[in-house]
């Protein structure tokens, strides 16, 4: 399992700053849904914290709980232990996976093709890549899978649905995925809904997600992080029908 700490982060571009969290952490073994409006900074912080954008100030560190192998000698459970690593450090990056933009795709490559390649990616053997492929093949469809077509050909939708896949193939302890409900019809947005939870549940693994659509975010979302001008000013870890309500006044004065 893996946390996400963030320590005086800061990034601006000229004189505005866009990204300002003096201290947060993102738990362990939890969806959580990341929402703001426009500008919020909420792709930029997922920049920051996957080392995709320099910050200006500050620090984002993964927090791997590990266990030990073997039972103590007092046969107590292993005491499970922490391990810091900072996200400029590569040694992250075969536990963490993202998909945020169409930049992430190989666009030349057939689905499959592109799957293969982010297995290699991850010291996996894609001898397995059919089996890892069955929990998700009602969501990619026979549009996808078992096709010729380059993953340019596709559609925006199915092109997202390549994008999420591939994100949770590796199996990894965080997964993040920026606006993942757009593009795909109702049906498929209830479908990754629940492949969401699953995976969550599954892997014990944190699903950071953003999304301007409330609704899917909360149907999901153990925890529910506000963004404001690049700031944190709400961090809801226990979603009840009052914290739906207050969320859903914000964006409703935000549009007034």
């Amino acid at each position: 399992m893996v946390a996400i700490s963030i320590n005086k982060l800061t990034k601006n571009f000229g004189d505005k700053t866009v990204v300002s969290i003096p201290e947060f952490c993102f738990p362990a073994n939890e969806i959580i849904g990341l929402v703001g409006n426009n500008g919020a900074g909420k792709t930029t912080l997922f920049r920051l914290i996957l080392n995709l954008l320099k910050a200006n100030g500050g620090s984002v560190d993964f927090l791997f709980e590990e266990c030990q192998e073997d039972s103590p000698a007092n046969g107590l459970p292993p005491t499970p232990s922490t391990k810091s690593i900072a996200n400029y450090d590569n040694a992250w990056k075969s536990q963490i996976t993202a998909y945020l933009d169409e930049a992430f795709l190989i666009e030349y490559l057939t689905a499959e093709e592109f799957f293969s390649f982010i297995l290699k990616a991850h010291n996996i053997q894609t001898i397995g890549l059919e089996e890892r492929l069955e929990d998700y093949r009602e969501f990619l469809s026979n549009e996808i899978l078992g096709q010729t077509k380059y993953i340019r050909e596709l559609s925006a939708g199915n092109k997202q649905k390549v994008g999420i896949v591939a994100a949770l193939l590796p199996k990894a302890s965080a997964v993040i995925l920026d606006e993942p409900f757009n593009f795909l019809d109702p049906s498929s947005q209830n479908l990754l809904k629940k492949l969401l939870v699953d995976y969550k549940n599954k892997y014990h693994a944190s699903v950071i997600i953003s999304s301007h659509n409330l609704q899917h975010t909360i149907d999901i979302s153990d925890r529910v992080v506000l963004m404001e001008h690049g700031e944190i000013i709400k961090n809801i870890d226990h979603i009840t029908p009052e914290s739906t309500k207050i969320l859903s006044e914000y964006f409703k004065s935000a549009r007034t």
